[in-house]
């Protein structure tokens, strides 16, 4: 694994902004960031690729442990929620994607930080823009990134349906992955429409959801938490279980950090896993907290000695903890990457990295392009 300094495209920011990257910049600096590239071996993309799919089935199976042993609470999961995580969960409900986030130095097994199942971003990036850069710059190698024909080929069993497209109004970069998406899905013959979150409504006498137009929503893809849901004036409609949404309501389980401790009950010592407990005592005095809900490493500290040396601000934590081991990240001239391995329908897809000077990755950290030999 190598880091490389690079020289920026001209014009990279109309480039990227051509193929849906319009938010590329940030007022510290750039966010997709081509002054630097990761240069991986083809046998670093496999260790990737086996963790990906290993650990997707290993958190499946803890979440049928929860299930099995009522394990809600350590989950910080809301009473109401369950019944519809159960028949979810009984029903397999169709999930498209999710994204796991490894700590990986080219040498060690990649290890597990946690699995953005529910809601993950990011993703035009990765599928799209890092592609782009590759032929344009790096044509003679390869990447890890087969992202955009698997979503096409996973939305292909709802061809001749209709799929509404949700998230909140006046956030680009949520505005811009639902585009992509839906572009994917109209690919594979699928209709679509948009309604933000918003303006979805209730149907009183016919008990369904219903877009701006009153079209009834009998399947949407929300780009919107599952436990934000549980808050919003419509959640005792969610109990009625009349919308399939995409991602389900059993990703609950795997998007939940809560599951960390779960994982390592289960699979102690496994390769691919941090040790992870509801309490910080076994892990001594270095170990990094985090909230079973949160965004964006929101919230989430550092600890070494006893003090946070690292931490991040944010609005998390009432729902509970969860620490985890230090891991061994690795340094680039200061840099610290993180490997973001894509599954799209219950496989790894690709590959998005990013980085910054911190070891807490937030909403700022730059992601870098990267391609294999």
């Amino acid at each position: 694994m190598k880091r490389h300094r690079c020289q920026p495209r001209a014009e990279w920011r109309e480039k990227v902004e051509s193929v849906g990257l319009t938010f590329h910049s940030h007022d510290n600096g750039p966010y997709w960031d081509e002054s630097a590239c990761y240069e991986l071996t083809a046998a670093e993309v496999d260790a990737l690729e086996l963790a990906a799919n290993q650990l997707h089935f290993l958190c499946i199976d803890a979440a049928e442990a929860v299930i099995k042993n009522n394990w809600w609470a350590r989950l910080g999961i809301a009473d109401a929620a369950v019944p519809v995580i159960l028949k979810s969960w009984e029903r397999d409900d169709f999930s498209l994607y999710g994204r796991f986030d490894f700590c990986y130095d080219g040498m060690t097994p990649p290890k597990l930080l946690e699995y953005n199942a529910d809601t993950p971003t990011a993703l035009v990036e990765a599928a799209v823009a890092q592609w782009f850069w590759l032929q344009e710059l790096h044509p003679q190698a390869d990447q890890f990134n087969s992202i955009h024909e698997r979503l096409i080929a996973a939305w292909k069993r709802w061809a001749g349906k209709t799929i509404h497209f949700s998230c909140v109004k006046d956030l680009v970069e949520d505005e811009m992955t639902i585009l992509y998406l839906r572009d994917t899905c109209e690919q594979a013959g699928v209709k679509t429409k948009s309604v933000f979150i918003d303006d979805i409504g209730w149907h009183k006498r016919e008990n369904h959801f219903v877009d701006l137009d009153h079209e009834r929503i009998e399947r949407a893809f929300k780009l919107y938490p599952w436990e934000w849901l549980w808050q919003e004036e419509f959640s005792a409609q969610l109990a009625q279980d009349c919308l399939q949404f995409i991602e389900p309501a059993w990703k609950m389980l795997l998007s939940n950090k809560g599951l960390l401790p779960v994982l390592w009950e289960l699979f102690p010592e496994h390769p691919n896993l941090l040790p992870a407990y509801e309490v910080a005592e076994p892990l001594g005095n270095c170990y990094v907290r985090k909230p079973k809900l949160s965004r964006e490493g929101c919230n989430v500290s550092w600890i070494e000695g006893g003090v946070a040396i690292e931490e991040n601000g944010g609005n998390y934590g009432e729902d509970g903890f969860v620490f985890q081991a230090t891991a061994n990240l690795p340094d680039f001239d200061g840099n610290h990457p993180i490997f973001g391995v894509w599954v799209v329908d219950h496989a790894a897809a690709g590959l998005g990295i990013r980085e910054d000077t911190r070891r807490i990755t937030g909403n700022l950290s730059r992601f870098i392009p990267h391609y294999f030999t």
